[in-house]
């Protein structure tokens, strides 16, 4: 068996699966739950705060037994919503058009969506609704930020997960070896949803807002997580898509996709090919993500 794939910034292979598996027979009358708490404390799998990454665990697990590499006792529970379990959250009627020039709806909010926050659920909903790729919920460390206008109108919605396992362009821009990359990638993130309210007309807003959400994107994952991320990038279907808002907010473009997944390791998905974009979030990026200043 091959190399499973990266959860974490931790890579699962064959003797990792055989030791879930033994895991798993020694705690027979363990429910899921008990089982990732476990595997948590036999690996000794914390966060850079110490704790353990239980939820990690636990999605790695369930990724395992789907693909028929561990069996898992049943779940004691029913689905999440995010396991696909309730329809998304409802969301507002649409209010009248935002067509405007950018300057009135100044200053805009960028509100931090936290898990148990009051606007966890809107965020939630319009991204099903209206982003073409739906939503699902958050899986792993994310960032969130729903936009208002001054006015308090909601005008977007950003997300920010876990980067892509590999990425040849991305790779080759930091200077990355596959130690290096195993190692630091959990200081990448992916702007893996950017919505604009589809009733939202407004020139310059888009870039506006990757600008915002990119000056404090750092810092407010630090605050959650523990540790900064230096580098955030995203994959623009170019289909759909131009990425003009992207190269406006001074993102570097890289190159393409060759047509897989972000996830896909085993080269088996062919998905629709997409433009790779990046943005640095300091100077001396490169140093905390493992290369030396020297690196061109």
């Amino acid at each position: 068996m091959r190399e499973i794939g990266i959860l974490q910034g931790r890579c699962i292979g064959p003797e990792d699966v055989q030791t879930i598996r033994e895991l798993i027979a020694r705690h027979a009358h363990a429910h899921r739950r008990k089982l990732s708490q476990l595997l948590c404390e036999l690996w000794d799998w914390k966060n850079p705060q110490g704790q353990y990454k239980d939820m990690a665990a636990r999605s790695l697990m369930r990724k395992l037994h789907q693909a028929g590499e561990i069996t898992l006792p049943p779940p004691r529970r029913p689905p999440t919503n995010a396991q696909r379990g309730r329809r998304p959250p409802a969301v507002p009627a649409p209010g009248p058009p935002v067509e405007c020039g950018l300057h009135e709806l100044l200053p805009i909010h960028l509100e931090l969506i936290l898990p148990k926050g009051p606007h966890r659920d809107l965020a939630a909903g319009y991204l099903a609704r209206y982003h073409y790729l739906g939503w699902r919920g958050p899986t792993g460390s994310n960032v969130i930020y729903l936009a208002w206008s001054a006015a308090g109108r909601t005008l977007a919605c950003l997300v920010f997960d876990a980067g892509a396992w590999k990425v040849s362009a991305r790779d080759q821009f930091i200077g990355w070896d596959p130690a290096t990359r195993q190692n630091h990638l959990v200081k990448v993130a992916n702007n893996s949803r950017f919505l604009i309210l589809p009733w939202v007309k407004v020139p310059h807003l888009a870039s506006h807002l990757l600008s915002r959400a990119t000056a404090r994107l750092r810092r407010d994952w630090q605050a959650k997580y523990g540790h900064a991320v230096e580098l955030v990038e995203t994959f623009v279907e170019r289909e759909r898509f131009a990425g003009t808002c992207y190269r406006a907010a001074n993102w570097i473009h890289l190159g393409n996709t060759r047509g897989r997944s972000r996830n896909d390791r085993e080269q088996t998905m062919s998905v629709p090919i997409k433009d790779v974009y990046v943005y640095p979030l300091s100077r001396s990026f490169r140093g905390g993500l493992g290369v030396g200043s020297n690196h061109g």
